[in-house]
């Protein structure tokens, strides 16, 4: 019987779960699927193992905890090769507030201070809790890892967290930038510096993680010192549905002019706007660079916002890391939109990058490397390995405890 060497990562969403099993020394991928528009119609469960890809409906009313009972009755009856190997369970969790700066193993404390987190991340939160306890309840001898998002962001200086609110507000409520994404900045930092050939320590890398969420983060020696997104997801860089920065008076306009309800106003931020406001036809990158090169004002518009908000912010980092190792594309729309890689770096014509158009058109896909012309500052695409990175830590720990 082979030692226990594998880690079974589990990612709850707002309407999804992803779920992969990995080797957290190789970050070879044994098994990986997701529950796709869970509490719909249209609710199914899909996963590929052994080069096979399967699918299995759902019902409307499966939650994560049927979801995760099914997975573990595939585990019993067709991956039981690899629950034998499951050495730990790493749960990605959004918000960790200021509780956790690293990931931890998890028990009853751990669980409670998550729970009081869920108000700041309200459509993260919850449901990572019920899949951890799906998960404690079904695979009660493994032990389970939560790794947060915000984590690799507790490294910023207290300039760069701070709103300009009254103190109090952050003494009492603790309010203050938190950052997200903080498992793929860190991978990026980290790959960055094995391409680049150079010590973490001595690398500054501009991280671009973007996709449906979209977030930036400046990394000064493998340290987060700045980041875009806030106290919540909703802050920084244009997304796919929500809306990034914007003036704080316009929610006192929307609920005093325009009779928004709170409710309103957070569907409005979170699920109508960004480049699905402005387009008034899509959230995919993909489907709104067709529309654009079709004639669709409104595709043209999104993707113009998008990526000037995009350059602003690279430029904007310029100034905590001084001097810039390398600019890093990844997420979904960073790896695979060369599009907006070259519109992106048109506005920084002051910063001396220059893309190499075929490089930029080849790396996509999954590739990795360089798109910058020779002797030109780095241009970095990398697809993200959240799961890896997930992976690790949860070995980490459950090696430790053992």
């Amino acid at each position: 019987m082979l030692e226990p060497d594998l880690v079974l990562i589990l990612n709850c969403g707002s309407s999804s779960l992803k779920f992969a099993v990995l080797d957290p020394e190789s970050g070879k991928e044994f098994l990986c699927g997701q529950a796709n528009a869970l509490g719909g119609t249209t609710a199914k469960l899909v996963w590929r193992y052994r080069a096979q890809n399967e699918t299995q409906q759902l019902d409307r009313d499966d939650d994560y905890t049927t979801v995760i009972r099914i997975l573990v009755d595939r585990f019993d009856r067709q991956w039981s090769e690899l629950r034998e190997r499951l050495l730990a369970i790493g749960h990605r969790v959004v918000h960790g507030g200021e509780l956790f700066a690293s990931s931890v193993l998890i028990d009853e404390e751990v669980l409670s201070a998550i729970r009081s987190c869920c108000e700041l991340a309200p459509l993260h939160n919850p449901v990572a809790l019920e899949g951890i306890q799906a998960a404690l309840a079904a695979f009660p001898q493994v032990s389970q890892v939560a790794v947060f998002d915000t984590a690799f962001h507790q490294s910023m200086p207290d300039y760069a967290y701070l709103y300009a609110l009254p103190y109090r507000l952050y003494q009492q409520h603790h309010i203050r930038r938190y950052g997200m994404h903080g498992s793929s900045h860190r991978y990026i930092s980290e790959r960055t510096a094995q391409l680049l050939r150079k010590p973490v320590p001595e690398i500054n890398v501009i991280s671009a993680h973007l996709g449906n969420g979209a977030s930036i983060a400046a990394i000064k020696g493998g340290q987060s010192v700045d980041t875009s997104m806030g106290l919540t997801p909703l802050e920084g860089l244009v997304m796919g549905t929500r809306c990034g920065d914007l003036d704080p008076g316009l929610l006192l306009y929307l609920g005093r002019t325009l009779n928004y309800s709170l409710d309103e106003i957070e569907q409005l931020l979170n699920r109508e706007s960004g480049m699905r406001g402005l387009s008034e036809l899509s959230n995919d990158c993909r489907a709104l660079e067709q529309a654009a090169e079709g004639g669709h004002t409104g595709a043209r518009l999104a993707l113009e916002v998008f990526c000037y908000r995009l350059a602003k912010y690279i430029a904007a980092y310029t100034i905590p890391l001084h001097q810039v190792t390398a600019l890093v594309f990844t997420g979904g729309i960073g790896e695979n939109s060369a599009w907006v890689r070259t519109r992106t770096t048109d506005w920084l014509n002051g910063h001396a990058y220059q893309l190499d158009p075929a490089l930029n058109e080849k790396i996509r896909f999954g590739a990795e490397g360089r798109i910058s012309r020779q002797n030109t500052p780095e241009v970095l695409v990398i697809p993200t390995r959240e799961e890896w990175v997930i992976a690790r830590d949860a070995a980490q720990l459950a090696l430790g405890a053992a």
